[in-house]
């Protein structure tokens, strides 16, 4: 175990969530963010080399006020650095790592990715695979771990069943694919056409174009044989046909997951109301549907990134880089993970100097 303060300074620059709103007006540039260096045991401090935006990081921004979020605290989840002070057995000092700090553990502790250092315990970081650079693995944590839990933790996915991934072109819908067809599964996603041939390329074996027809009714039209054991709405789909169509091609044993519904402001809550209803509180006597639904909570997971890692080591796991920005630049960077047409991760070098 090593704690040397020789390595760092005391302050830092980090951008930080300060208010609700959009990311232009809601975040701040600060030089003078102290560096929290007084580790406990098990816990690690990483220079930071890259981060990554998600989308949730906006939403949260313009949907809860400050008294629920803990603001001001450092934004963002993903990240990637060297560890330049430890205090666990595990995670020497030195070492390159990726990991994540989700949002729970965010708004207590004022931690996030978007900082030149960041402290978190152990558990949340595993070692990078050598074959990614930092801006590569700064990407991975959060949609990684998402689609692990979904797949592994809550469909209990096996060789052999099949899945169905609507987005699979999003970050957590690639992350899906990959992870699935390493364990032997067959997988069917959407996508527009012009993102076909990115979808195909990680394994996926049927492919739907939902800019043609919409999934629910191609999938009504011709169901799978057997039935999908899981699908996974990584979109957030708002409209619900996938899921109230579901009988039709998910099997009565299979379960459906979502990342959550995507609001866009205040004026989506009637929306979210339906969201509710037909997700979680209409009853199946009033024609709710016969199907498990649940939706993700992801928890920061040592063991599931190192089984990401491992993937990614053998080739089995690869990740689209759409976009990289400087760190002065996370405004314009929002802006553009905002239009919805990113192909993979927006990526932040907090190191200008890092591959």
């Amino acid at each position: 175990m090593t704690d040397n303060n020789d390595t760092f300074p005391e302050k830092q620059k980090a951008w930080l969530a300060i208010r609700r709103g959009v990311p232009s007006k809601a975040l701040r540039l600060d030089d003078n963010v102290a560096v929290s260096s007084k580790l406990q045991e098990g816990e690690v401090l990483v220079k930071v080399q890259a981060a990554a935006l998600n989308h949730i990081d906006y939403m949260l921004l313009g949907l809860l006020p400050n008294a629920f979020v803990g603001r001001p605290h450092v934004i963002s989840h993903d990240f990637a650095g060297t560890v330049v002070s430890s205090r666990d057995s595990k995670i020497k000092e030195g070492e390159e790592v990726f990991g994540a700090i989700l949002a729970p553990t965010q708004h207590k502790t004022g931690q996030g990715a978007l900082a030149q250092y960041v402290r978190v315990p152990a558990k949340f970081v595993a070692q990078r695979p050598q074959n990614i650079t930092p801006t590569q693995a700064a990407g991975i944590p959060l949609v990684a771990l998402t689609a692990y839990q979904v797949l592994f933790e809550i469909a209990k996915l096996e060789p052999e069943q099949s899945l169905f991934v609507n987005g699979g072109s999003t970050a957590v819908g690639l992350a899906a694919i990959q992870v699935a067809k390493a364990l032997g599964c067959k997988v069917t996603a959407t996508a527009s056409g012009k993102n076909e041939e990115l979808v195909k390329s990680l394994g996926t074996d049927v492919f739907i174009d939902y800019t043609k027809t919409p999934a629910n009714e191609v999938l009504q039209r011709d169901p799978p044989s057997p039935k999908f054991h899981a699908i996974l709405d990584a979109v957030g789909n708002i409209d619900l046909h996938l899921w109230t169509h579901s009988e039709a091609y998910l099997a009565p044993d299979g379960i459906f997951v979502s990342v959550g519904p995507r609001p866009s402001g205040a004026g989506d809550l009637p929306l979210l109301v339906r969201y509710a209803w037909e997700a979680f509180l209409r009853p199946t006597w009033l024609g709710g549907v016969k199907r498990k639904w649940r939706m993700v909570q992801v928890k920061e997971n040592q063991e599931h990134l190192e089984y990401i890692a491992k993937l990614i080591s053998e080739g089995k796991f690869k990740f689209v880089v759409d976009s990289v920005y400087e760190f002065d630049d996370v405004p314009k960077a929002f802006e553009h993970l905002m239009t919805r047409r990113a192909r993979g991760k927006v990526v932040i070098k907090v190191d200008p100097n890092v591959a």
